[in-house]
């Protein structure tokens, strides 16, 4: 369980090279560019709405 917790970071990285490299081959170049795009654009609205309390305002209003 230590060894996980040290290299941690460089297993994560392992793994979404992975899984962009399967994408690459089963989706080809340019969609896979696409969904790494439409990611990058999920997590900065995920942020934003986070870091403005927006979730947590609709959550509250129940």
């Amino acid at each position: 369980m230590e060894e996980l917790e040290k290299y941690r970071y460089p297993i994560i990285g392992g793994v979404i090279g992975g899984v962009v490299a399967i994408a690459f081959f089963t989706l080809g170049f340019w969609k896979t560019i696409l969904l790494l795009i439409f990611i990058v654009i999920g997590i900065f609205v995920a942020l934003y709405l986070q870091r403005t309390g927006l979730i947590e305002q609709f959550k509250n209003r129940k």
